[in-house]
């Protein structure tokens, strides 16, 4: 014996009932899902209005700085690390290298791969900073001396 099943059109006399049943209890199963959720079910239903912006100023930031409107400069932040970075926005431009602490001594640590660095300075950079590796800092030779110094060498004021 065979029996041959063919798909009928439209949806099947279950999901009929089971839809009809459904749509017959939503306001309990409504408040069902608030009861359960501390309302936010509904909650999650309601169009978001979004916050008028009257009086707000809003600044988007982003997007690079040209080189041509970029006013660098050598710094040495709070953590040791010597970078230089623009005058205008404040934002690093390069990492040159670390103050780093040896044996108790303050050295400057030049950013090259030969250091350790996975994100070296440029050839050129490193050659003109080349002597600066590993010279130390002192109470007569401070880091503001040397971001000066480093500026000196690399062209920036």
């Amino acid at each position: 014996m065979v029996e041959i099943i063919s798909k009928r059109d439209g949806p099947r006399r279950e999901d009929v009932q089971v839809k009809r049943l459904i749509e017959q209890n939503r306001s309990t199963i409504v408040r069902l899902a608030d009861q359960l959720s501390a309302g936010g079910y509904s909650a999650s239903k309601k169009p978001r209005r979004q916050p008028k912006a009257e009086g707000l100023i809003i600044h988007v930031g982003g997007g690079p700085v040209s080189a041509s409107e970029a006013r660098p400069s050598v710094h040495v932040s709070i953590n040791g690390r010597v970078v230089s970075k623009d005058q205008n926005t404040g934002r690093q431009l390069h990492h040159i290298g670390d103050i780093r602490d040896r044996d108790g001594e303050q050295i400057f640590v030049l950013a090259t791969k030969q250091n350790g660095y996975f994100a070296p300075v440029d050839e050129t950079v490193a050659a003109k900073l080349a002597d600066m590796d590993g010279i130390r800092l002192t109470s007569a030779y401070s880091e503001e001396q040397l971001a000066g110094d480093i500026g000196v060498k690399l062209g920036i004021g």
